[in-house]
């Protein structure tokens, strides 16, 4: 978070407050919230305080994550509606079982036919809005267990495609087998979907190697804290009931 020139806000963890993380790779959205209610926790010196995330990112992903802390919590659900804008890659050939990098490769598939002509075309058929099945390794629940579990136990479940909006979809890059994409998209659309859909669109497999959140409605990764940052401002920063202010 670029703070030049900017007086430091004095937060009020307790009463309520909006946080922008750029979560690492590698963390789940729910290791960012129980780090940052840890530290909050401490420096306030008290047992409870309420801290929740919108919009889960995947371990692999990086980007903009939203947190709010006690009766700011109650507005995550409105959160939850806002448009989201992604920066990413995909591998072309392959498809996994998982549309992204967290798991091996399943399938192999040819690219020698694939022309930028070609992925133009592929492209246009994902503007607008689109039916779209959520990977089988994600949360969703189906009977009461979220459908990762049920892929980990290798069963299959029928998936009910759901309508998303694509609003904007450029390819930034071509660089065969890789090509680089930015998308802005409607709550509930999975990028890791749109990987797999797109490879079979080329008539040959892709999956998610990258992704990055850089939007969720107006909030923007610019205006974001990285963990470190924020873990420190917590730690040794303004926090209204921490200390007594000079």
């Amino acid at each position: 978070m670029d703070g030049d020139d900017q007086p430091v806000p004095r937060y009020d963890f307790k009463a309520g407050t909006t946080l922008l993380v750029d979560k690492p790779q590698g963390w789940t959205s729910f290791d960012v919230v129980n780090k940052v209610r840890y530290k909050i926790k401490h420096r306030l010196k008290v047992k409870k305080i309420k801290v929740g995330h919108s919009g889960t990112l995947d371990p692999m992903a990086t980007g903009l994550l939203i947190l709010c802390t006690g009766k700011f919590t109650k507005t995550l659900h409105q959160l939850q509606g806002l448009s989201k804008a992604y920066t990413g890659t995909m591998y072309l050939g392959a498809t996994t079982p998982s549309y992204d990098a967290e798991s091996e490769v399943q399938d192999r598939f040819p690219t020698a036919h694939i022309t930028p002509e070609l992925i133009e075309q592929a492209r246009q058929q994902f503007l607008g809005k689109i039916q779209q099945v959520p990977p089988m390794f994600s949360a969703i629940k189906v009977d009461g267990q979220p459908l990762y579990k049920k892929a980990r136990k290798g069963e299959t479940v029928e998936i009910e495609p759901r309508e998303v909006e694509i609003f904007d979809f450029k390819i930034t890059r071509i660089d065969l087998p890789e090509i680089d994409f930015e998308v802005s998209c409607s709550k509930g659309t999975y990028i890791r979907s749109l990987a797999h859909d797109f490879g079979k669109a080329l008539n040959s497999g892709a999956y998610l190697t990258a992704l990055r959140r850089t939007k969720v409605g107006d909030f923007d990764i610019q205006d974001a804290w990285s963990l470190d940052q924020l873990v420190e401002f917590i730690e040794e920063g303004p926090v209204i009931g921490a200390e007594k202010m000079a």
